[in-house]
């Protein structure tokens, strides 16, 4: 039986950034996924401003900068009607602007930073079990593999099987919504340097800018197609996006549906077991917070890691699992509002365009979101 000293189970960014961290700092390190390969798609696609400053002393945050597209506004719109614009440009940080790129492309940058540390991801291995004791824990795995750890980090996504593993409740519900996702080639009356946020009695529509010339569409339908085609996009973004100038879908490189949740753990420690990303909360993606908030927890609890095993007391982690808790209830309630805005309904959408649209002329207003979608706010 193999040992080390933390085990990491997944291996998207939030199991990657954990084990780069943990790994700088001079720790063994044992990062497994239970797929044979990478991910392949793009599911999320923004990286904001704190994200990039936690990730800078660790070696990942120059390359990612260097790659994605700087976005420097968020817009919530109505059609052609901008009701809250949200500039970034004015935010005391080094990168002020949201950066775009695919969560494929920023777990590639993220694997190669662990690789030139000497780390490396072991695939597939598929977790079976845990079993703790006052020394450590105890992993068993469906090869009938086992090893030995002084700490397990779930970072095993929505469905974790850590998290079910020790214990820990989930709670929230879903919405009833389908999320559709897509990366496309536009055309016509997309704004520049935007994010968008369109609201719509329909549902909500997210347009924003890639690398390479393209666009990510996220949207929520009633049904959604298991591949949404350019007919079916096409027909959301003439409902939902802009009309004076129409976008026009000209070429659908990817696409996919999914359900979203919105759950956050009833705690993130039991004993030596740790969860952080999706595995401890998941929520809406409006506003795009999900993998950020996911890639803020990894560092603060690889961070804390390494202390406890530089000697320091095991109480760090508890503080760990106090404090993000609540980071992500704020973070759930700030997308949960901003789904609920995006959908409400055709008699209610005259009164909250008029108060959106008082609002987003108080400068105020606008600083306040900007700091909260940056992430600033959780320095």
């Amino acid at each position: 039986m193999n040992s080390t000293d933390v085990l990491i189970i997944g291996a998207g960014p939030v199991g990657l950034t954990a084990a780069i961290v943990l790994t700088q700092r001079g720790h063994r390190v044992t990062i497994v996924d239970a797929q044979a390969e990478g991910a392949n798609t793009s599911r999320a696609a923004v990286v904001h401003p704190r994200t990039l400053e936690l990730l800078e002393p660790y070696g990942v945050a120059e390359a990612l900068d260097r790659h994605g597209v700087h976005t420097p506004v968020f817009t919530v719109r109505d059609r052609d009607r901008v009701l809250v614009p949200v500039p970034f440009g004015g935010l005391p940080t080094r990168y002020p602007y949201t950066l775009m790129l695919s969560q494929a492309d920023t777990e590639a940058f993220l694997l190669a930073r662990l690789t030139e540390l000497g780390g490396e991801v072991l695939r597939p291995a598929t977790l079976t079990g845990l079993r703790q004791d006052a020394d450590g824990v105890t992993a068993e795995f469906a090869d009938g593999a086992t090893l030995r750890a002084a700490y397990v980090v779930g970072a095993d996504g929505l469905h974790s099987t850590v998290r079910e593993q020790v214990g820990i409740g989930f709670a929230g519900g879903t919405y009833a919504e389908s999320f559709i996702l897509a990366d496309v080639r536009l055309g016509g009356g997309v704004p520049k340097g935007e994010v968008v946020l369109y609201f719509s009695p329909d549902g909500l529509v997210v347009v924003a800018p890639l690398p390479g010339g393209l666009h990510r569409i996220v949207a929520t339908v009633d049904e959604a197609p298991r591949e949404p085609d350019a007919a079916f996009l096409q027909a959301l973004l003439d409902a939902r996006g802009p009309e004076a100038e129409p976008a026009v879908v000209q070429e659908v490189v990817w696409g996919s549906r999914f359900r979203v949740h919105h759950r956050i753990a009833d705690t993130y420690r039991a004993g030596r077991v740790l969860l952080a990303g999706d595995a401890a909360h998941v929520h809406s993606p409006a506003g795009g917070q999900g993998m950020n908030l996911g890639i803020e927890d990894a560092v603060m609890l690889g961070e804390a890691l390494a202390r406890v095993l530089d000697g320091e007391p095991s109480a760090l982690l508890d503080d760990y699992a106090a404090a993000r808790r609540p980071v992500a209830g704020k973070v759930v309630g700030l997308a949960g509002r901003l789904t609920r805005l995006a959908t409400m309904g055709v008699r209610r959408r005259p009164l909250r365009n008029l108060v959106l649209g008082l609002a987003g002329r108080v400068p105020a207003v606008r600083r306040r979101l900007a700091w909260q979608l940056s992430g600033l706010d959780r320095r």
